[in-house]
């Protein structure tokens, strides 16, 4: 879904305390003004833990975005030097482990077979747009053989110094994975910022692109020659048991919603699909959904709270009812009654290898 933008926190403020992926707390993380991301990674630096965010609130990141074209982990559209980047750890880190286990692990043989032909290698080159806090890493490194190097790009250098730090450090076969980190737009990519590129990966990426952006993605991964691995992008269709009349209403208002201003939304995997196509990409497609139970309450219950909430800014005029079945949904949801299917998809591209592609 779209992501909710919020504001990093400036000096003097505390960070989140919310615990991150692999137990690496959020309060260990300072802001990047302060403190260099040798330093987190060494353990020379620290920062004061702080309060939870309020309970009933909407974890920034789950609902609907504030402004055109925003997510929680990737600026992507520019807007003025002093605009701050935008950041939600709270639902990344809320997230990966559905994201972990809904992940499409049948692309994963024909890209290794892809990496391992790749001529002149000792090792994989890895770009992970819009890494957030990392979690692709964390999820694709170790079931990868050879030693990596991935580059983690996001336009919140927060975020950034998080991944680095919760990065793992060897593949599968235990070869080594070194990690580095670039500030930027993913809207601006150009294929020479992929020189030397084996891979590009993203997490829940293109339905926040637009048709143009999209082309521009493609476009950098074909003329790079490397393999694309873009997963959890929104599918525009979800199931709750046990059903409710309202569902469909929902489902309808939310995805008008992710398609504001030009935004693919769920369109996105299709859009891709025939981009890559037309410049000669092997492309494979496999769903991706969360399947979220008794075991997954806190991530259910702030995915509904987003979705309802996204379709209501969208349509206003559902808002006396959606309360009504917001309140109905959390109280099945809490009482372990509900289940949720949310359909994603994931999508490997395998583009013409390239003179260029080292």
């Amino acid at each position: 879904m779209r992501k909710t933008a919020t504001t990093p926190p400036v000096t003097g403020q505390r960070i989140p305390a919310q615990p991150g992926p692999r137990g690496v707390p959020l309060g260990m993380l300072v802001p990047p003004a302060q403190t260099a991301v040798e330093d987190v990674m060494a353990g020379t630096a620290s920062a004061d833990t702080g309060e939870q965010a309020g309970h009933g609130a909407v974890i920034p990141g789950a609902g609907p975005a504030t402004r055109p074209g925003e997510r929680a982990t990737v600026r992507l559209r520019d807007v003025g030097p002093d605009d701050p980047p935008r950041y939600a750890p709270e639902w990344l880190e809320l997230r990966e482990g559905a994201d972990a286990v809904a992940r499409a692990p049948e692309l994963l043989d024909p890209l290794r077979i892809r990496l391992a032909n790749l001529p002149g290698k000792s090792g994989v080159v890895i770009h992970d747009l819009g890494c957030g806090t990392g979690s692709m890493g964390r999820w694709l490194a170790p079931r990868l053989d050879g030693s990596q190097h991935w580059i983690l790009h996001d336009r919140d250098p927060y975020l950034l110094h998080f991944a680095a730090v919760a990065s793992p450090r060897a593949a599968a076969d235990g070869s080594r994975v070194t990690v580095e980190t670039r500030r930027g737009d993913v809207a601006r990519l150009t294929p020479d910022a992929l020189v030397g590129a084996s891979l590009v990966t993203a997490s829940a990426l293109l339905d926040v692109l637009t048709r143009e952006e999209v082309d521009a993605l493609v476009t950098a991964c074909v003329g790079a020659g490397c393999p694309a691995l873009l997963t959890l992008s929104v599918a525009g269709r979800v199931e709750l048991t046990p059903a409710d009349p309202m569902d469909a209403e929902i489902a309808d208002a939310f995805n008008a919603h992710q398609r504001r201003d030009g935004l693919l939304g769920p369109d996105a995997v299709t859009v891709t699909c025939e981009a890559f196509a037309a410049h000669g990409a092997t492309v494979r497609v496999h769903p991706s959904a969360w399947h979220l139970g008794p075991d997954d309450l806190a991530l259910t219950a702030e995915w509904l709270r987003g979705w309802v909430g996204a379709a209501v800014e969208e349509r206003p005029e559902l808002k006396e009812r959606a309360d009504r079945y917001l309140r109905d949904r959390l109280a099945a949801c809490a009482a372990g009654e509900l289940t949720v299917l949310v359909h994603h998809s994931d999508l490997l591209a395998l583009a013409r290898p390239t003179g260029g592609t080292s």
